[in-house]
């Protein structure tokens, strides 16, 4: 007897529906978090903000921490990034992807102050943030690994540098706090601050070119 499999049907109005149910409670939930902080809004509140039911938050986001993780993946690793991040996947020559690293970085921060600086201002004591921050400072270490490995695949990555260290200091170079003591606090331009950081990034990490000798020896 030939078993019957339970058909799946997709609606695109439903899909539509829910994408915009989405949008508003990260909406929602984004004004509230920078208006009373983090640990002092519940889910209720954000779903009557968004116009929608509480179980809707929990189908979508699970929990409160999950709506935080949403809004800050959608802050560090939305369109800009991901387009930017192609680009560089895409180039094969590892030097010039560290240079573009510091396009990535630039992009990164200047949509993460815009969308969640005043849920930093409003939240920087709260045990969920600075969790989740911390493994999203995991996440970049990792995803950096391979393109400090292509430099040293190359044989380009400056004499006496370990692999282990120079993923560390590509990772320290292209963190937030940099990117907040030269640009929010220091009163650098982000276009000064990725061109320093591009050419921080290659003087740091790669070899410098062998100068050429003279073939007349010398005199």
């Amino acid at each position: 007897m030939a078993i019957r499999r339970k058909r799946t049907y997709t609606s695109p109005k439903r899909d539509s529906a829910a994408a915009a149910n989405r949008a508003r409670i990260l909406e929602a939930a984004r004004a509230l978090f920078a208006r009373r902080g983090i640990d002092a809004v519940t889910i209720a509140q954000i779903a009557e903000r968004a116009g929608v039911s509480g179980s809707s938050v929990y189908a979508l986001f699970a929990s409160k921490e999950g709506l935080l993780r949403a809004l800050i993946q959608e802050a560090l690793f939305g369109q800009g990034y991901q387009a930017a991040s192609a680009r560089l996947d895409a180039e094969a020559d590892p030097v010039e992807q560290l240079r573009m690293t510091a396009t990535v970085a630039r992009g990164i921060y200047e949509s993460e102050s815009t969308l969640l600086g005043l849920l930093r201002g409003a939240s920087g004591f709260s045990l969920a943030l600075r969790r989740l921050e911390a493994s999203l400072e995991e996440k970049r270490f990792a995803l950096q690994q391979a393109r400090v490995l292509r430099l040293f695949e190359a044989g380009r990555a400056r004499e006496g540098l370990s692999l282990d260290k120079a993923r560390r200091l590509l990772w320290m170079y292209t963190s937030r706090d940099v990117y907040r003591l030269l640009v929010l606090e220091g009163g650098f331009t982000p276009e000064e601050y990725e061109t320093w950081l591009s050419q921080t990034l290659v003087t740091t990490l790669v070899a410098p070119p062998a100068r050429a000798t003279s073939a007349k020896g010398p005199r």
